[in-house]
């Protein structure tokens, strides 16, 4: 019985997309382990972008500032 937790930034992932994520984690651990697609649980969690932190910063400081540049440059 796989589980697969999959962990992505709440910025308007679409419900196509989650569900793109659900039928190609089932299906390669259908194709690659001979998993049954029945028995295969995927989650997908959504954390605010303030809750995820990279190189000592939350998402939202280093994705404003990513914008920034790219206005200036």
């Amino acid at each position: 019985m796989p589980y697969v937790n999959i962990r992505v930034t709440r910025e308007g992932v679409t419900a196509e997309q989650k569900l793109a994520l659900i039928e190609g984690a089932t299906d390669l651990l259908s194709r690659v382990l001979n998993k049954n697609p029945a028995t295969t649980f995927v989650i997908i969690d959504e954390v605010e972008m303030d809750n995820w932190g990279v190189n000592r910063e939350n998402v939202t400081t280093l994705r404003k500032r990513e914008a920034e540049k790219k206005k200036a440059g």
